[in-house]
């Protein structure tokens, strides 16, 4: 069995860089601190990390292992900057530690002037129409890159920023969140903020008022009573209609007008097979009266006879 390479040879067995640092950097992306913390950590698995931070040094012109492995830092360097940072930091010759600081400086050159729109940005970010997960992502690049420029941001205030842009809709836990003790971290207030999204894009169930009820007792008794209304009225008034100058049903002595009429109705059966509601019946005779005598027929009016005259 063959015996492995040494540490410094493993590092010429990578092929593709990417699949070792899979972040490409860029200059819009923020991204720097992640990439200088994965390449810097790639560089010391592979034992060649003092060519990255200038520590090792060649024992004389010709040292061509040194170089070759130097010359493997910068291809991977070069490897994975998006093209804009490629231009701006390729110059022919140097060291592959020249090459980090001349990215290094672009990141963090301007301090002083960095800062302060860094954190008047981080002021006034609010979420708008984002998501709870780019949200926080958004002020974690923004505290990041403050750090880059030696103005780090406690943990306190990041929360607080992150609560101060969120819209109304959150108000019920950012209460929570600000009366919570201890006060919670940033990684924290995201879980807690994640699940109120959540539960706010739920469906609400809509609640049923009493009188939606099926089964509502109080429904029941009132068609039951306002059927039983309409019923007698009914029947009374088609009765009326039909009867109408039916002297045996009418009684008009004095004393006992109208009596065994009312008496009649109320003993009338009532059916249950009868639905409401019910339709008066049309009177046959419109302009028929039984109060109005009808006047005598004494036939045709006879004509006066023509008397012919007498002829003189």
């Amino acid at each position: 069995m063959a015996a492995p390479p040494p540490p410094k040879e493993r590092a010429y067995g990578v092929t593709n860089i990417k699949s070792h640092i899979p972040i490409t950097l860029d200059l819009s992306d923020h991204n720097y601190d992640a990439w200088r913390e994965l390449f810097m950590t790639h560089c010391l698995s592979f034992d060649v990390l003092g060519n990255l931070d200038g520590t090792v040094f060649p024992n004389g012109d010709n040292d061509t292992a040194w170089l070759k492995r130097d010359g493997l830092v910068k291809l991977w360097i070069y490897g994975t900057l998006a093209q804009p940072l490629f231009r701006s930091s390729f110059k022919p010759g140097g060291s592959a530690h020249d090459v980090w600081i001349r990215i290094e400086n672009q990141f963090r050159n301007n301090k002083e002037a960095r800062a302060i729109a860094l954190d008047n940005e981080l002021r006034i970010t609010e979420i708008g129409d984002m998501a709870i997960q780019e949200y926080c992502q958004k002020i974690k690049s923004l505290v990041d890159l403050l750090s880059n420029v030696d103005a780090p941001v406690n943990e306190r205030t990041i929360v607080m920023y992150l609560l101060n842009g969120l819209n109304e809709k959150y108000n019920n836990i950012i209460n929570v969140i600000k009366h919570k003790e201890p006060f919670p971290s940033f990684d924290n207030a995201k879980s807690m903020l994640e699940m109120e999204e959540n539960r706010l894009k739920k469906p609400r169930r809509a609640t049923a008022s009493h009188t939606d009820k099926a089964s509502s007792s109080s429904a029941l008794t009132v068609s039951d009573s306002t059927n039983q209304q309409q019923r007698p009225q009914s029947t009374k008034s088609n009765h009326n209609n039909n009867n109408r100058g039916n002297r045996r049903f009418n009684n008009r002595g004095r004393g006992n007008r109208g009596n065994n009429q009312r008496n009649y109705f109320q003993n009338w059966p009532q059916s249950n097979n009868w639905n409401a509601p019910f339709i008066s019946w049309p009177p046959q005779f419109i302009n028929w009266n039984p109060y109005t005598q009808a006047p005598t027929y004494r036939g045709p009016q006879a004509q006066p006879l023509a008397v012919p005259q007498q002829q003189r």
